[in-house]
């Protein structure tokens, strides 16, 4: 339901965009912030990757929780902008890889709703390669 959100902008970055999302990834959360989740995710990796590169979104079923990573090979993030990334009194906007700009507040919205919802979100990046958020949520039956 999220890709169609981003079509346009990864189609004018010439962005391949992969997906493996297991039927099994079936998770009791609210659907509208599950949504804001992956879309803020997903337009931010659309938004830091360069023309040509690629994105992917994958979900998997793991020790009673669901597993989503959305990953990226765009421009990374140095160790000061990883170390902030997720406190809100050092919320900063970095420019994309066309000048895209962003209120820096996304990630924290996306903390907020994977906490409320019972889970987890973590990233790794290295500079100049790409980055990987990842979170997880109680699965469901």
């Amino acid at each position: 339901e999220c890709l169609p959100f981003i079509s346009e902008s990864s189609r004018s970055k010439e962005i391949t965009i992969k997906e493996e999302l297991l039927p099994s990834c079936i998770s009791f959360a609210d659907e509208q912030m599950l949504n804001t989740i992956i879309r803020n995710l997903l337009s931010n990796a659309v938004k830091f990757t360069s023309v040509g590169g690629e994105i992917a979104i994958e979900c998997l079923n793991s020790n009673h929780e669901i597993l989503v990573e959305v990953s990226d090979t765009g421009i990374g993030m140095d160790e000061e902008t990883q170390r902030d990334l997720f406190q809100i009194d050092k919320t900063h906007s970095r420019k994309g890889t066309l000048g895209e700009t962003g209120s820096g507040l996304g990630l924290l919205l996306c903390k907020d709703f994977v906490e409320k919802n019972g889970g987890k979100i973590w990233f790794s990046s290295v500079p100049g390669k790409g980055s990987t958020f990842s979170f997880s949520l109680p699965a469901g039956i």
